[in-house]
């Protein structure tokens, strides 16, 4: 049985905690905070709940084998799980609507041809064959397994460009980009565009610059489908930390790391304000970056002032308390497209103002645990905002007018929303740094291959003895199903008592 400490009370924190504890190991979690769940947050109030974080699940897989794994009960007597159906609807510029079966590549053709015309499917299709190549190549070294020693093979995107033909074969062929697929896979097409770049745009990627691999991510959502846990994914936190509690993991909320204890060069503990907690082995789940910038670890050979905020972009967030009855066949998930895909490109690459009308996401769950009766709703407005420093979202009413401007641009698509609304709370990337510890409250970007590697997350063995690395800034990245995997690494890492 070895002494293990986790610094974070997180999604990976806690995924981590109840696989090593159910191994046998006696396991401690230290978290700055009074909660568990880090991002996934939530806000009450006069009877209405909304998520703070992630409104959705991906790959529900990755917490039914946590469930199998850490007790008896499958994941569905934690939580009411859910396929969302249909998965999205999505509103153009030009007032074209479309709405997407969950789970269904033929489904979703059918919706591209009618909206877009004939072959517009078949052109998404093929685009979405390209993504199962990439995740067939990078599902193992990029999803299931530690980083290996020798990660040359991770530094080429594995998406199938086509051969280059004349002249072009004597040129170094650049890599593709996410842009270059639309370009040259959809023809441009605005409305296929869109579709393609929302993923990617969600996650905190920019188009111009993520490699065509970032395919990868609208072919797994609508390939393996999108899940909604019953009274929000805090549920799904509550669930996880009683699995916790079941496998007598110790917490210990109020009490913030102040640093990673290492003597004879391995870890051997962390110090609190309340102490020492002495270990055989250290886990964070905090932000790497935050981590070794502000000395709470050292990493040989790489000093604290290398490590940066990643510089993604983060989110910005509306809870809407609405008056009035949810509508009859309401979509759970809406997206309502930007105006102009390169304004909102050139924002979030800090090379032009806020976008006016970005792609905006509207969630509206059709879920009684939400609002406080059926002649209410509680609706949530997310978009993908600058890296933290681009704006400064503490100056007085840059928040507010910012979600004026969604409201504004969600209710010209003809959503109708702000003449219900009884109040509102915003949260932008600052709250997210505030509340959970990343620099920069950026978001945590997933893993990719590509690009000579630039793309990949710290691995997970850090340099130092007994010291490793789990959630959204380490392999494989961030993303409530990635986390959950990075636990999962780890805990294979360190293996039974």
């Amino acid at each position: 049985m070895a002494r293990i400490v986790i610094i974070g009370a997180g999604m990976s924190g806690l995924a981590a905690a109840s696989r090593l504890a159910t191994l046998g190991h006696r396991v401690t979690v230290c978290e700055a905070g009074g909660t568990y769940g880090g991002m996934v947050g939530r806000y009450e109030r006069d009877g209405f709940a909304f998520d703070t974080g992630p409104g959705l699940l991906a790959l529900p897989a990755v917490y039914r084998d946590l469930a199998l794994k850490t007790g008896k009960e499958p994941l569905e007597q934690l939580v009411e799980l859910a396929p969302v159906e249909p998965e999205s609807r999505h509103l153009f510029p030009d007032g074209t609507v479309v709405t997407l079966p969950n789970a269904s590549r033929g489904g979703v053709g059918r919706a591209l041809d009618t909206a877009f015309g004939a072959g517009s499917g078949a052109r998404w299709s093929e685009v979405m064959n390209h993504g199962r190549t990439v995740w067939e190549a990078t599902r193992r070294p990029l999803l299931e397994e530690p980083l290996p020693a020798d990660r040359a093979f991770l530094g080429t995107d594995p998406y199938p460009v086509p051969p280059r033909t004349g002249l072009a074969r004597l040129r170094r062929p650049a890599p593709w980009t996410l842009r270059d697929v639309a370009a040259r896979r959809l023809d441009g097409h605005p409305g296929l565009t869109a579709l393609l770049f929302e993923p990617a745009v969600r996650y905190g990627f920019l188009p111009g610059r993520a490699p065509a691999g970032a395919t990868v991510l609208p072919y797994m959502e609508q390939s393996f489908g999108v899940w909604y846990v019953r009274g929000g994914l805090r549920a799904l936190a509550e669930a996880v930390y009683r699995r916790c509690e079941l496998r007598k993991v110790d917490f210990r909320f109020d009490t913030p790391v102040t640093r990673v204890v290492v003597e004879d060069g391995r870890a051997c503990g962390v110090q609190t304000a309340d102490g020492r907690i002495d270990a055989d082995l250290v886990i964070s789940a905090m932000d790497a970056d935050a981590l070794f910038r502000s000395g709470l670890a050292e990493w040989p050979g790489r000093p604290a002032a290398t490590w940066q905020p990643s510089g993604a972009p983060g989110r910005f967030t509306v809870l809407l308390a609405l008056r009035g009855p949810r509508p009859e066949g309401a979509a759970h998930r809406t997206v309502v497209h930007a105006a102009d895909l390169a304004a909102e490109e050139r924002a979030l690459a800090l090379d032009a103002p806020l976008c006016e009308r970005p792609t905006v996401q509207v969630l509206r769950p059709d879920d009684p645990a939400l609002r406080p009766d059926d002649a209410h709703e509680s609706v949530v407005l997310t978009a993908t905002v600058p890296a933290q420093g681009g704006v400064d979202w503490t100056a007085p009413g840059v928040a507010d007018r910012y979600a004026d401007r969604l409201l504004d641009h969600v209710d010209a698509a003809g959503l109708g929303l702000r003449a219900r609304v009884l109040w509102r709370v915003v949260r932008t990337p600052e709250d997210t740094r505030r509340e959970t510890g990343a620099l920069g409250g950026s978001v945590a970007l997933p893993v990719l291959a590509g690009a000579d590697g630039a793309w990949l997350k710290t691995a997970n063995e850090s340099p130092v003895p007994g010291l490793y690395l789990i959630g959204g800034t380490a392999h494989p990245g961030g993303g409530l199903a990635r986390v959950g995997m990075s636990a999962c690494i780890a805990a294979d890492l360190v293996g039974p008592a």
